[in-house]
């Protein structure tokens, strides 16, 4: 009898790919925070979850870099400032413009 598997048989993914994702409240954080972070298939899962709840992506591998080494629940760092309030902006930005579409 031959044995069949559901889904694929292999999962191929980097190794050294980084994801951090950050989380932050407007009015109630005082900085972004780490929520989650994660290398090779974590980090795979991570931007998996990311895409399927319509998160915004960026892909900077200097601040991915810095803000991996961080502890979860840690506040961003002085020097990440800068390019997380660019991420941001651009991320209310995109939520703004979706809200008046609809």
């Amino acid at each position: 009898m031959e044995n069949k598997k559901d889904g694929p048989e292999k999962i191929v993914f980097d190794k050294s790919k980084l994801a951090v994702a950050l989380k932050y409240e407007r009015g109630k954080d005082e900085a972004p925070i780490v929520a989650a972070k994660g290398k090779g298939l974590l980090a795979q899962q991570i931007i998996e979850l990311a895409k399927a709840n319509n998160v915004e992506i960026r892909r900077d591998t200097d601040l991915v870099t810095l803000l991996e080494k961080l502890d979860i629940n840690t506040p961003i760092p002085l020097e990440a400032y800068a390019a997380v309030a660019e991420i941001l902006a651009y991320v209310y930005k995109a939520n703004d413009k979706a809200r008046r579409t609809v």
